[in-house]
């Protein structure tokens, strides 16, 4: 954190979450920069309607970059209005086309269609980092597609899954949030040039209403082919902004899910996965010993925040009232930002925790041997029927000895669980001890998760 005075707050998101690329795209300076170009582009639109003499055009053009936000400030102060501030600051520079900056446009023409090309910017990050991440999950995926392990239900041992196939959860998910991203931003439009209410009527008393189309429509190529909203109000809608909370917050929640799932298998009952641990890192100022999971714990606490942002976009959409009100204004400054920067900030750390994750492959084949004869009860029980046996009677048999095995476990002695099924008279009658050996293989009961795991990898991989 440089540059910064020390006794004033500063957002964590300006130097601790998110990266400087995704700070860029929110700093103050590209959002002036960006009403900059808006404004040309404008005057240039109007240049070829002949609203904008050609010498009025070029003094605009040659001062576009010429800007003093601190100036822009100072006005403010007076004007109480950031953007009038902003014309008055580029006017006092370009003092021959100044008189003619902002010409029929009110302040959301100028400020939406800058926040929209933010936005767009800010996905095209976000897009790249979730292929990222889905791209770590496929190798992940594949390389312990039929690496057998306990699932757990309710936290409790349930029966046998692949490492891989549990991996596969979390990347469907991440692959369902790429395609939400994808269909946001094909859809993702500004306001374009309409004016105060949305009518276009400044623009259609100075150029007509085939002139303020073609303007508008001119405008919204010079900013990189921006498509513009058919009907507006003062503002965009703000429907745009719930997609954009609800993909975010979607995103939030799969990295949450991940990151949670991760604390728990870190726990020491568990100790099946550990997030990366630094060789200087600290995990305790007061217990040496602790090797907490922070990254993940910093993912959920970052994805906490991003939902309760991303309902502040529903109430703005809620609330915008007739043809506006203001009460989105001050909220929006920091929703937008935050939730992109928070994002993106969980995204890298996921991504960061998932390629240096430790897998602890010993710890997983003893969880399932100490588990799964439990789960096998089931399939034993099924075969045993299948060749004869009451169901009723072998269900009994088995819910004693399971009762047993579990009694045994809790005083601290290995689980009895397979050598009581193997001497059982009743069981033996129609299960030969070859038949139950194998059903207390874990790796003959996962089904197909081998193979549904690595056709998720070929999705990914097509990307």
């Amino acid at each position: 954190m440089k540059n910064n005075d020390y006794k004033k707050y500063t957002s964590p998101f300006s130097w601790r979450y998110g990266s400087e690329q995704m700070r860029a795209i929110w700093s103050e300076e590209n959002k002036y920069r960006t009403w900059r170009k808006i404004w040309v582009e404008l005057a240039r639109a109007q240049h070829k309607l002949g609203l904008v003499s050609k010498e009025e055009l070029e003094d605009l053009e040659k001062h576009q970059d010429d800007l003093d936000i601190e100036r822009i400030w100072e006005i403010e102060k007076d004007t109480r209005h950031d953007v009038v501030a902003a014309i008055k600051e580029f006017a006092e520079k370009a003092k021959i086309g100044g008189g003619k900056i902002h010409l029929g446009a009110t302040s959301m023409d100028i400020s939406d269609n800058a926040e929209t090309l933010r936005i767009r910017e800010a996905l095209k990050i976000v897009e790249e980092e979730l292929i990222k991440l889905l791209k770590t999950f496929a190798k992940k995926i594949e390389n312990y597609a039929d690496f057998v392990c306990m699932g757990y239900t309710h936290l409790q041992p349930a029966e046998p899954t692949t490492l891989g196939y549990r991996f596969s959860l979390y990347a469907q998910d991440l692959l369902m949030d790429l395609e939400l991203l994808q269909f946001v931003k094909k859809n993702l439009k500004g306001k374009g040039m309409k004016g105060a209410v949305g009518t276009s009527a400044s623009f259609v008393k100075l150029l007509g209403e085939e002139g303020a189309k073609k303007m508008e429509l001119e405008v919204l190529e010079g900013l990189g082919g921006l498509e513009g909203f058919e009907i507006t109000n003062q503002t965009s809608p703000r429907k745009i902004e719930v997609w954009i909370g609800n993909l975010l917050s979607s995103i939030a929640q799969s990295l949450y899910k991940f990151a949670f799932d991760l604390r728990i298998m870190q726990a020491p009952w568990m100790n099946e996965w550990q997030e990366p641990f630094g060789k200087l890192q600290v995990g305790s100022s007061a217990m040496p010993f602790k090797r907490n999971p922070v990254k993940a714990e910093q993912i959920c606490s970052l994805a906490r925040l991003v939902v309760n942002l991303s309902k502040t976009t529903w109430d703005n959409a809620a609330h915008m009232l007739l043809e506006r009100t203001l009460d989105d204004s001050a909220n929006r400054r920091v929703v937008m930002p935050e939730m992109f920067l928070a994002v993106d900030e969980m995204l890298t750390s996921a991504n960061n925790i998932l390629k240096g994750l430790n897998i602890n492959e010993v710890v997983i084949t003893k969880n399932l041997e100490f588990f799964f004869s439990f789960s096998a009860s089931e399939v034993i029980m099924a075969e045993a029927v299948k060749k004869g046996a009451d169901r009723q009677k072998i269900h009994e048999i088995l819910r004693g000895v399971s009762m047993k095995s579990w009694q045994e476990m809790h005083e601290g002695r290995e689980n009895p669980m397979e050598g009581l099924i193997l001497a059982n008279a009743e069981i033996k009658k129609y299960l030969s001890a070859e038949d139950l050996k194998k059903m207390l293989d874990a790796k003959n009961y996962i089904g197909n998760a081998a193979e549904k795991a690595l056709d998720l990898v070929n999705k990914i991989n097509k990307i």
